[in-house]
């Protein structure tokens, strides 16, 4: 019988010491903690000046903390069918800051077949509530221009004392910028031709610089889209300033566009029809 084998013990590890949190693993991080400081401090900063910052009056203005811009007196609004039926009695008494509603600007029309839903009861009573009222076309680039100016003279039959009618163009449409001119221009032609008048262009700033800022467009009064801000920094020629598209009134549930005209209240009545 073979003798048993004497069993090996198995060798005892010493225990690994681990290193005590102390100074030195304190300076070693040091580094990597103010990195992280310093970055979310550059991101907080970013984040504000470009995200924060450009919107504080956008959310005054969502939250009812209205601001009008400073040293104009000649108020106005934009209504379409989104006002939904509007109480002309309290609107006509609503003011904008201190000032009473001068003119509003009415939607008439969109492509060559849409005709806004409210705008003939809106143009009836914009004049007898004593404003002076003015119908705008919304522009579709990719629609015949000449079918959506003889659509818009076909159903806005302005009178002496309306405002010019107004070109709302806001979409290339894939267009390129020549071919979005010579459709703008048609549809300004065909119905400067019909109302004896110079139509108003509407659109914002980019568009209008990156599109429809060549001189054939000069002599069109310009109305500037360009929201939440206390100053216009254009430096060309306008006449309307459309400054923000959260107005509150008494006589309309909802938001409304608010305007300023750039000038007296003479000389806005000098560009209606018929002076």
């Amino acid at each position: 019988m073979p003798t048993s084998r004497p069993t090996r013990k198995a060798p005892t590890r010493k225990p690994t010491r681990r290193p005590k949190a102390g100074r030195h693993n304190l300076v070693r991080t040091l580094p990597v903690r103010l990195g992280v400081i310093l970055l979310f401090a550059c991101l907080s900063y970013l984040a504000y000046t470009y995200v924060v910052a450009p919107r504080v009056n956008m959310w005054k203005a969502l939250y009812g903390e209205e601001q009008y811009p400073a040293g104009y007196s000649i108020r106005g609004i934009d209504i379409s069918h989104y006002q939904g039926k509007i109480d002309w009695e309290k609107l006509r008494k609503a003011q904008i800051g201190n000032e009473p509603i001068s003119f509003v600007f009415i939607k008439a029309t969109e492509g060559r077949s849409l005709l806004d839903e409210n705008f003939n009861d809106n143009f009836y009573q914009a004049r007898e509530s004593g404003m002076l009222r003015g119908a705008y076309h919304y522009f579709k680039p990719r629609v015949s221009a000449k079918d959506q100016a003889r659509y818009f003279i076909k159903q806005v039959k302005l009178e002496d004392g309306d405002l010019p009618p107004v070109l709302d163009i806001e979409e290339e449409g894939n267009l390129s910028p020549a071919e979005l001119r010579q459709a703008a221009l048609t549809w300004l032609r065909i119905v400067e031709k019909e109302y004896k008048v110079k139509p108003i262009l509407y659109t914002n700033y980019k568009f209008k610089q990156s599109y429809l800022s060549t001189k054939e467009f000069e002599p069109y009064p310009y109305w500037i889209a360009h929201y939440y801000v206390p100053d216009l920094v254009y430096k060309g020629a306008w006449k309307f300033w459309q400054h923000t598209d959260c107005g509150k009134l008494d006589g309309i549930k909802g938001k409304v566009d608010l305007n300023i005209y750039n000038g007296t209240y003479y000389s806005l009545k000098r560009m209606c029809l018929g002076n």
